[in-house]
């Protein structure tokens, strides 16, 4: 019996654990920016990721996934490593971690809304 109770709450568990990591719950309320420079860029799923350089170290960011991005224009071709990059978004709750949520990119002078669904306080910085 007790076997059957511990798998059926590591069961339980195994999905929060998904949706937290999918969700918005490790990122501070409060928008901010972050710019440097783009290290290396994934298009895979679930979610598109940067590493930034910036003055405090490189970043982990996270993007939509990459049918929202290529939606609002943002897909492979439009970032290389090596661009500048400026995003509007949330970075992480923990301020050792160097993570960031970005809701807007703006790259090559044009800004990308990957996150259209969500509201926006921060003006993305031509």
């Amino acid at each position: 019996m007790k076997t059957i109770l511990s798998i059926s709450i590591a069961a339980l568990a195994l999905p929060a654990a998904a949706l937290a990591h999918h969700g918005w719950a490790w990122t501070e309320d409060e928008e901010s920016r972050l710019s440097g420079e783009i290290v290396s860029i994934s298009f895979g799923n679930p979610h598109m990721h940067l590493q930034v350089k910036a003055s405090k170290g490189v970043w982990e960011v996270d993007l939509s996934p990459p049918i929202v991005a290529e939606r609002s224009g943002f897909g492979p071709g439009v970032a290389k490593a090596g661009d500048k990059v400026s995003m509007t978004g949330h970075r992480a709750r923990d301020h050792v971690v160097l993570g960031f949520k970005a809701e807007t990119i703006t790259v090559n002078g044009k800004t990308y809304d990957v996150y259209p669904q969500r509201p926006k306080t921060l003006k993305p910085e031509a």
